[in-house]
């Protein structure tokens, strides 16, 4: 009989929802219950394309008489980490604390207040490496609760006193300037892997954010070594196994630091800024590899994660069956020899191999091999090549499918519409520039309340019940001001304004710190504040970038002043952990820039030559430059306010720090002014 999660949005707790485990959503009557009956809350968080949560899943909350004996002494609440970030980031700050380290599926054991006292992530079935049994850690925690009450109290009460301790007050601060944007480049330097790419060693994660900040910054200062290590990073990893040589795509990281072998699963947030990132490589370089990957990841967004409501889902599974009824990690996408040969013949299977990289030995599990693209030459047949690559991929497509988590989340969809509105302009795709478009209506029209307050998620056309973050709100804006500046339609710039209004009001205090959560949120032991980057940019360095492109197209001061506080934070992080906070040093770098401000107007919508500036500016690379077009009156932007035509020709404007530029008409004079 299913459980309480019958009921769900997520696809993650909906999987649970068979269990034997008498599972609750984290909701106060979970709480009250345990009160009532007097037993600790097991809090167990994942996510759907997690392996180890399938793997506990099948191992724990599965089994009959585990369950029972956790029915009996506990009340389980299941959480589902992208749905609620808030709740997964509190207590996975008490589980670092606690033990040094932190992951999924995590597992931590509460008082009926909510407060923590036991963590852990995965406990196997059986004690094995060290590690005692999920049921041997049920029956410790059960027995600890009957017998050492107070113990177990006092334990709850010094750890939320010791997280309500570490509030963040950087907000106050400058914003970073030339000095720690320097010491930042020279601290990513030394981290800098300049063999393989990338930075640190394994697992090695696809830095998109630092590499933002490193096109920022040569494109600002004219380093080379930034360019250097942006360029050879995302050769590295375009080459590699983590990207998916036949489909498109990126998977979430590599396991090892030469990108070979991937965690297989794909994330819409990785994706997306990725996308993103080989769009502006392709704008700094004109490198024929980053357009190519730029529209690969971008055509397998809309091919694979797009929903039928135009929004994109959330990430598909590492695992799927190979075939045999089993779930296996990486089974959809790896290769052998023999398969090769089974789909090409021959001869080609022996191109495809050493193209590549299959080998006998196989590069994954079981010979089997993770198809990369290794550095060789001699291989220049590209009509055989792209042949193997259909002929391939038409076959894999008969493999069973990873599974898909369909829920949309507000914040991640917003990194898409910014990536495939600005992909789309540059590649002349405005099928792309649609389905940006397509994904936005859905947000304004399901995730948007009355108050243009944020729903974080919604599946199948129904929004769930959860509140946005502040990521949620500064995502989502960062895309509706893409979106604006690519299509002319000032409504986008509209909506990105309430979204930012509520930053203002609701997730920023009177020091200009910024919070994780609302201030009329749900109340948790800790209201979570995080500035630092991880898979995907902090709300905190988002929201400041957004705020910073806003009052660049509004010349709104409090946003502006906003941004500048916010960025504080970048300073005191920036030089001495610049992996961890590169969009925030992207952001710096668009504050040091100006940001510009790019107006240009046209007799009529549809004029070419006006078209032609707009794109000229959209291609500038100018730090988080801002672009308004229209004709001539139109009241879209403020920025087109009192702009005329120049000798009845379309003209393009360029503003910096309060002084413009004499207008031009000429698209090379435009581009020099946005490339220097």
């Amino acid at each position: 009989m299913p459980n309480r999660l019958a009921q769900a949005t997520s696809p993650y707790l909906l999987q649970h929802a068979d269990n034997p485990v008498d599972w609750w959503p984290w909701e106060p009557q979970a709480f009250e219950e345990a009160r009532r009956r007097d037993v600790p809350v097991l809090l167990s968080v994942g996510y759907s394309a997690c392996h180890w949560c399938h793997v506990m899943a099948a191992e724990s909350f599965e089994d009959e008489a585990g369950a029972a004996y956790l029915n009996e002494h506990f009340v389980a609440v299941k959480v589902d980490r992208e749905e609620r970030p808030d709740v997964d980031a509190v207590y996975m700050e008490a589980v670092q604390a606690a033990t040094g380290q932190g992951g999924w599926p995590m597992t931590v054991f509460l008082t009926p207040d909510a407060e923590p006292f036991y963590f852990g992530t995965y406990y196997p079935p059986e004690p094995r490496h060290g590690m005692p049994s999920f049921r041997q850690v049920l029956q410790g925690v059960h027995q600890a609760w009957a017998e050492r009450r107070d113990e177990v109290t006092d334990v709850a009460g010094k750890i939320v006193r010791d997280l309500a301790g570490r509030e963040i007050s950087y907000g106050d601060a400058q914003a970073p300037g030339e000095e720690q944007l320097g010491q930042a480049l020279l601290g990513l330097t030394r981290e800098y892997d300049p063999q393989r790419g990338g930075f640190g060693g394994a697992p090695k994660f696809p830095p998109s954010m630092v590499v933002e900040f490193l096109l920022r910054h040569h494109a600002r200062t004219g380093a080379e070594g930034a360019l250097q290590m942006a360029r050879d990073t995302c050769e590295r990893m375009a080459r590699g196994g983590i990207y998916d040589q036949l489909g498109g795509g990126f998977a979430r990281y590599s396991v090892d630091r030469e990108w070979v072998v991937p965690h297989f699963e794909k994330m819409l947030y990785d994706n997306a800024l990725l996308c993103r990132v080989y769009a502006h490589l392709w704008r700094a370089t004109g490198s024929d590899l980053a357009r190519r990957v730029a529209l690969e990841t971008a055509d397998f967004m809309v091919r694979e994660l797009r929903t039928a409501e135009g929004g994109f889902a959330s990430a598909l599974d590492a695992d799927s069956d190979d075939g045999t009824g089993r779930h296996v990690e990486g089974a959809y996408y790896v290769w052998t020899p023999a398969q090769l040969t089974e789909v090409l013949g021959a001869d080609d299977a022996a191109l495809a191999a050493r193209y590549f990289g299959v080998t006998e030995e196989g590069t994954f599990e079981h010979g089997s091999s993770v198809l990369q693209l290794p550095q060789q030459e001699g291989v220049s047949e590209a009509e055989r090549v792209a042949s193997v690559r259909e002929r391939l991929l038409a076959a894999r497509d008969g493999r069973p499918a990873p599974g898909r988590d369909d829920k949309v989340v507000a914040a991640w969809n917003g990194l898409a519409i910014a990536a495939l509105a600005e992909t789309g302009a540059y590649f002349e795709r405005p099928d792309l520039v649609e389905a940006a478009v397509a994904a936005a209506d859905l947000l304004v029209r399901l995730h948007l309340d009355e108050q243009a307050r944020l729903f974080r998620t919604s599946r199948d056309g129904r929004a769930g019940a959860h509140a946005g973050v502040l990521e949620d709100y500064a995502d989502v804006a960062e895309g509706l001001l893409a979106l604006a500046s690519v299509t002319g339609e000032g409504v986008w710039l509209d909506f990105a304004g309430l979204l930012l209004d509520h930053v203002l009001t609701r997730f920023t205090d009177d020091s200009g710190s910024l919070y994780d959560t609302a201030a009329d949120a749900e109340r948790l032991i800790r209201r979570p504040q995080d500035p630092t980057d991880n898979a995907t940019p902090s709300g905190w360095s988002a929201a400041a970038g957004a705020l910073l492109s806003y009052a660049a197209h509004t010349g709104s001061v409090p946003h502006r002043t906003a941004a500048e506080r916010a960025l504080g934070v970048v300073k005191a992080l920036g030089p001495r952990v610049p992996r961890f906070v590169g969009w925030g040093l992207a952001a710096a770098e668009a504050l040091l820039d100006g940001p510009r401000e790019v107006a240009v107007v046209g007799p009529a919508p549809d004029d070419g030559a006006t078209r032609g500036l707009h794109r000229t500016a959209l291609l500038g690379t100018a730090p988080g430059a801002v672009v308004a077009v229209g004709t001539v009156g139109s009241d879209e932007f403020p920025l087109l306010a009192d702009r005329p035509l120049v000798d009845g020709a379309p003209a393009a404007y360029v503003c910096r720090n309060f002084t413009c530029d004499a207008p031009t008409t000429d698209p090379e004079r435009l581009r020099a002014r946005l490339n220097s």
